[in-house]
């Protein structure tokens, strides 16, 4: 069975604490993630991707233009 907050005494620290902790996970993770090796087909698709975008450097959508989209959709 999984450990639960109260069974790790989470649900007792502060707000403040917990958000720390949440923080201090997922800097963990990401550490975990990054020293993962890149698969042969993770590889190979990263090397199609770069080739593809310099091959099409106009073929973009400017991040702000997405933005913008998404939050006309969303009524904001």
């Amino acid at each position: 069975m999984p450990p639960t907050l109260a069974t790790l005494g989470i649900d007792r620290l502060s707000v403040d604490d917990r958000i720390a902790l949440v923080g201090a996970i997922w800097d963990s993770v990401a550490d975990e993630i990054e020293k993962a090796p890149v698969t042969e087909a993770q590889r190979k698709e990263l090397e199609r991707r770069l080739a593809d975008s310099h091959a099409h450097p106009d073929a973009v959508t400017p991040w702000e233009t997405i933005k913008a989209r998404a939050l006309e959709r969303a009524g904001q």
